[in-house]
């Protein structure tokens, strides 16, 4: 099989775990209160930073059969990554690390590793025709640290040399893993051992590229002196050797090894303020074997390897700092004029529209987070706010059924408050719906927010939940009401930033305004854009095709990167709001609605009388959600 024309570009052998990251940046280890949950080992790094710099990767691996191992199977799959041979240990745990931020020098972390998954890699999980399908094999030095895993590396190894594979090794040099420090020392980088070095001097002839800090360097090459134990290496091995020098960037060594740094072309960093290391060689790596496996010149592989790593150190994590192809290109194309990439509002949105876990390609939302309407309903009914829970419960089983009877698959969504609808909200999390959730007081205007800060609730969100907010905006507003409104939508917008929990932006005319006309849709959003507010998406009452059209071109201009635009109803009957889909029909970027009271307002109403039993509630929800889903294929022409 041709080494281009593979179903793999790499296959990363090594460590994989799960990395709490304590969000106390400045704080002691001992002293964190929270932690954020990410993917991390550097093979699972790899694996990850290399996919979404566009390569085929795989990873080889172990994890446990829990909750950390599916996590980390999801997250390497939502980025692409091949994960047939990513192998689920039954008797085993997945490795886990504890770590922190305590200055740009300090970074406490503990390896919980003790008979971990990814230890448990035998010979035997290493199959000869999945290494050969791919064009290259890359593997850590702590595979190399115990005798199964050794033994499961070599086999890989000797596999890759029969099929003509290209093979990399990134040192990743830990003394903790190779049990030369204290269990709990986990950020020691480099301690002396004739043993370890030797044990990579054994297998360093394996290797068409072997990648390293100078402090790496010394443990393979047995000195302190970086060009000495260059030289050293080059004994054991003819592979190319890339030596990172910090922020100065790194050296490609093809051939001999200088006598003195002066004889060496150095490919330089890109200059940054760094919050954290950690991961920035992962990054380092997944850059280079881009340019490396894509048959570039050193020059440009080096380009991307310490622009990756700029990127991660600007940054909080290692996996979800590390840039995709579009950000890295785009930082590459102006990348004197950025000193600070964490606060660069071009890169920041790239990198948040570009790792996004799931597509949505149409959406059909079920929404029912009417909380002021469902409360005058329990008035006018005589009944207990209390039975709104119960009712919010029953209406999902109906978008349930709808959804299923639909077969709308990842199509499907509803909108639902946290005030009457929280165990609703804790039901249908984590079953592939888009799920909604609003922030804003019902009604207000100006803007004000139903439970305090924004930056306070969405602690406690899930991250699939969207944060949808309703203003009621006009052009025409007073200075003052406009200001106040932009201040706080700002506000939420930044906050989603921060959080990273997408945003809808629901926008609609004052009642209270005579001046209706649609084309102001069309200067709010503009106004919207121009203050730097960019929500995932819009939600906007149906309009003409001509307002379709001119609000179209505003989002290609303003965010390519857009989901799109929901459709709300506004209580509006079926047969209007099958006009406005048709109307919506050729909008390519209205992507379905968000349609409530026209789905459960009357059903509702007599539930709430006992005029309706639950089932008959939920089969009339049912039958009124999927007339709408049926109208909107039949705009779209995808009746099946």
């Amino acid at each position: 099989m041709s080494t281009q024309h593979k179903p793999l570009d790499v296959i990363c052998i090594g460590r994989i775990a799960v990395d709490l990251y304590g969000q106390q940046i400045g704080a002691r280890l001992e002293d964190m209160s929270t932690f954020a949950k990410y993917l991390g080992g550097s093979s699972g790094n790899v694996a990850y930073g290399s996919a979404i710099q566009g390569l085929k990767s795989a990873m080889l691996a172990r994890v446990g059969d829990e909750h950390n191992g599916r996590f980390l199977r999801e997250e390497l799959q939502r980025a692409g990554v091949d994960t047939q041979y990513l192998i689920t240990d039954t008797t085993r745990l997945t490795g886990l690390v504890m770590l922190g931020i305590k200055d740009e020098n300090s970074f406490p972390l503990i390896f919980y590793r003790d008979n971990c998954a990814d230890m448990g890699l035998v010979p035997e999980d290493i199959n000869e025709k999945y290494i050969a399908s791919a064009r290259a094999v890359a593997v850590t030095g702590t595979h190399l640290s115990h005798p199964k895993t050794r033994a499961a590396v070599l086999k890989a190894l000797d596999i890759a040399q029969r099929h003509g594979l290209r093979t990399a090794l990134d040192i990743d040099y830990r003394p903790v893993l190779w049990g030369l420090t204290s269990l709990g020392d986990g950020e020691t980088r480099f301690i002396a051992s004739p043993q370890v070095t030797q044990q990579l001097q054994d297998v360093l002839h394996y290797f068409d590229l072997i990648v390293g800090t100078e402090e790496e360097f010394h443990i393979a090459g047995g000195s302190t002196d970086t060009l000495l134990a260059l030289k050293n290496v080059r004994k054991a091995s003819s592979a190319t050797l890339v030596c990172k020098r910090g922020s100065l960037g790194c050296v490609v060594f093809d051939g001999e090894i200088a006598d003195d740094w002066e004889q060496t072309k150095i490919h330089r960093g890109v200059r940054v303020d760094v919050l954290n290391v950690l991961g920035a060689g992962d990054a380092f790596m997944s850059g280079l074997l881009r340019g490396w496996l894509n048959d570039e010149s050193w020059e440009q592989a080096c380009r991307y390897a310490n622009a990756c790593g700029a990127l991660v150190v600007s940054r909080h994590g290692c996996a979800p700092a590390m840039p995709t192809k579009a950000e890295l290109d785009d930082y590459l194309s102006r990348d004197d004029s950025v000193r600070r990439p964490d606060r660069d509002a071009r890169l920041n949105h790239l990198h948040r529209v570009t790792t996004r876990k799931q597509r949505w390609s149409e959406l059909y939302v079920f929404a029912f987070d009417h909380r002021k309407q469902l409360l005058e309903m329990t008035q006018e009914a005589g009944v207990d706010v209390g039975r709104i829970p119960a009712l919010k419960l029953l209406l999902l089983q109906g978008a349930e059924a709808a959804a299923a009877e639909a077969r709308l698959d990842h199509r499907c969504g509803i909108l639902a408050d946290t005030t009457y609808g929280q165990a609703a909200l804790n039901a249908i999390t984590g079953k592939g719906w888009w799920i909604g959730r609003p922030v804003e007081l019902p009604g207000s205007r100006p803007l004000r927010l139903e439970h305090g800060n924004v930056g306070s609730q969405l602690i406690d969100w899930p991250q699939e939940h969207v944060v949808k907010c309703l203003v009621f905006y006009h052009p025409n507003d007073s200075a003052a009401m406009r200001q106040q409104q932009d201040d706080l939508i700002l506000d939420v917008w930044r906050s989603c930033n921060k959080s990273g929990h997408e945003l809808l932006l629901e926008v609609i005319l004052p009642s209270d305004n005579p001046d209706q006309q649609e084309s102001g849709y069309y200067t709010i959003l503009s106004h919207f854009y121009r203050l730097g507010i960019q929500p995932d998406w819009w939600k906007l009452p149906p309009l003409s095709p001509d307002s379709w059209q001119a609000i179209s071109t505003l989002i290609e201009q303003h965010d390519p990167d857009c989901r799109g635009i929901l459709l709300l109803g506004l209580d509006a009957p079926e047969e209007t709001l099958k006009a406005g889909f048709a109307a919506a029909a050729q909008a390519s970027w209205v992507k379905g609605f968000a349609v409530g009271r026209t789905i459960f307002a009357h059903a509702a109403r007599q539930w709430l009388q006992g005029e309706l039993d639950d089932n008959a509630l939920v089969a009339q929800v049912k039958h009124n959600y999927l007339t709408l889903i049926q109208y909107w294929r039949e705009a779209r022409g995808t009746v099946s």
